[in-house]
This record gives C-alpha cells, sequence and structure tokens, in this order.
C-alpha cells in the first residue's frame, strides 16, 4: 500500500491528486487491475470529476457549502459538524480501473481529494489491486 500526503491551505479545497496516484500506478508491477484511493479522515472525501475546467470543482465545493452549511443546529459541539457531513456525501473512497499501467479514466476525469476541516496535513491511501 502506498501513500500520498497533502498539506491543505483552507477549510475546504479540492486537490486534484490524478498525477500522483497516476504515478504510483506506473511504479507497480500489477499493469493491470485496480486501483482504490481512500481517504483516512472523517471530515474529508476522495472523487472522481471533470478536471478540465477548474470551475467544476469550485461549484461542487460550493453546492455542497450551501446544501451544508457551517453554522447549524449540529449536536456534534467540535464545531465541523459540516465537514463530517460533507465527507459522507462526497464519500471516503473511489475504484478506477487499470490497464497497460495506465488509470482508465475518461477524457476529462481527475481524482480529488476534498478537504471539509483544514488547513490540515493529510493522507490518501492507495492500493493496487491485481486483476486479470
Amino acid at each position: 500500500m502506498e501513500r500520498i500526503n497533502i498539506a491543505t491551505r483552507s477549510r475546504t479545497q479540492a486537490v486534484d491528486i490524478t498525477a500522483q496516484v497516476q504515478e504510483i500506478v506506473s511504479r507497480s508491477p500489477t499493469k493491470s487491475g485496480l486501483v482504490v484511493v481512500c481517504s483516512v479522515h472523517t471530515t474529508a472525501g476522495v472523487t472522481i470529476n471533470e478536471n478540465a475546467d477548474p470551475d467544476v470543482m469550485s461549484d461542487v465545493m460550493e453546492a455542497l457549502a450551501r446544501l451544508v452549511p457551517r453554522a447549524g443546529p449540529y449536536a456534534h459541539a467540535e464545531g465541523n459538524s459540516d465537514s463530517h457531513v460533507k465527507s459522507s456525501l462526497v464519500g471516503s473512497s473511489v475504484t478506477v480501473p487499470v490497464e497497460d499501467g495506465e488509470l482508465q479514466l475518461g477524457t476529462w476525469q481527475g481524482i480529488y481529494f476534498c478537504e471539509f476541516d483544514g488547513p490540515r496535513r493529510r493522507r490518501v491511501l492507495v492500493q493496487i489491486i491485481p486483476g486479470g
């Protein structure tokens, strides 16, 4: 298993980690199968979305902020309840097929780490599963 370390700079931030995941896949002796990319944090997530236009992920993060406001009638008293909800909505992992040592993403797709409670030092795990 490999790790990607991420230092976020703001409370909410989408970080394109596609190149780091591809680099891990390229180094692997496994050339075909699946790669699982997983956040190990309860206030962050991982998703796949468009990486050609940065406005797309800005829109996603803004939409999540509107859907789940920071201030609200939350029982959790740490002040980051919205971050936990956003993490659950986005999800903690993605799975991508690998063929010939390459991520099989669509033309406009990228893998994003989504920070909802930063700035922080974060860690993403990357596991390659061999396939036929």
